[in-house]
């Protein structure tokens, strides 16, 4: 289930909106710590966001501004403002879409809808709270910084982020490395799953992911 973050100061409109979402069968929050915004967005880590211009203690176009210095997550502006000039400074600042106050619910539910489908067609990148892991080249980037993973660690990494929150067995991820032509045994699993560890804390993602004694592993 897609993850929706709504940054919006008006709580009528904030509800509306979540129930607007969860009725399309979306799952989304309200962002309640508007002076924390970056660190709350980054914990909830949502697939997009809502984002209005005005909110207390920073202009949502600044926000947008620092988002897009680490993350790619698509971003909605919703706002009362109809001047070009916010239209451009917002698709500047990198807006995935502008929406200018009052919307019709179900444009706005297509406007999610097609950029989810946009990125679904993007299968060469997947976002995983604050990198990007880009699985044609084999690498994954937190801002300027990059980092290559072998082919088996990027088979690991992509099994575990299309079962996050789950645990996967040992003999699952040997599975999928057999089935990819890659012989490996438990030995080299544990290997593997080390070295794709020491890179994701050596990008910033310490203790991504846990080991469940005698039954496998989970990325949270």
């Amino acid at each position: 289930m897609k993850k929706i973050m709504i940054v919006e100061d008006d709580p009528t409109i904030a509800e509306n909106l979540q129930e607007l979402l969860e009725n399309a069968g979306y799952k989304s929050k309200i962002l309640i710590n508007f002076l924390h915004a970056l660190e709350e967005i980054s914990e909830y880590s949502p697939d997009l966001i809502l984002l209005d211009i005005n909110i207390p203690y920073i202009n949502g176009e600044i926000l947008l501004k620092q988002i897009r210095e680490t993350k790619e997550t698509p971003v909605i502006m919703l706002t009362s403002k109809s001047s070009e000039i916010d239209e451009v400074l917002s698709m500047s600042y990198g807006a995935d879409d502008y929406i200018t106050k009052p919307y019709h619910p179900t444009i706005l539910l297509l406007r999610i809808g097609a950029i989810f489908k946009r990125m679904e067609n993007k299968s060469d990148t997947t976002q995983y709270k604050n990198i990007i892991i880009y699985k044609e080249k084999g690498l994954i980037k937190k801002g300027e910084k990059e980092i290559i993973l072998t082919k088996n660690e990027m088979i690991i990494l992509n099994y575990l982020l299309s079962n996050r929150n789950r645990i996967v067995t040992r003999d699952e991820l040997m599975t999928t490395l057999w089935n990819s032509n890659e012989y490996i045994n438990d030995n080299a699993l544990t290997v593997n799953i080390s070295r794709l560890r020491n890179k994701l804390e050596t990008i910033g993602l310490k203790d991504a992911i846990e080991t469940r004694k005698g039954i496998g592993y989970l990325l949270t």
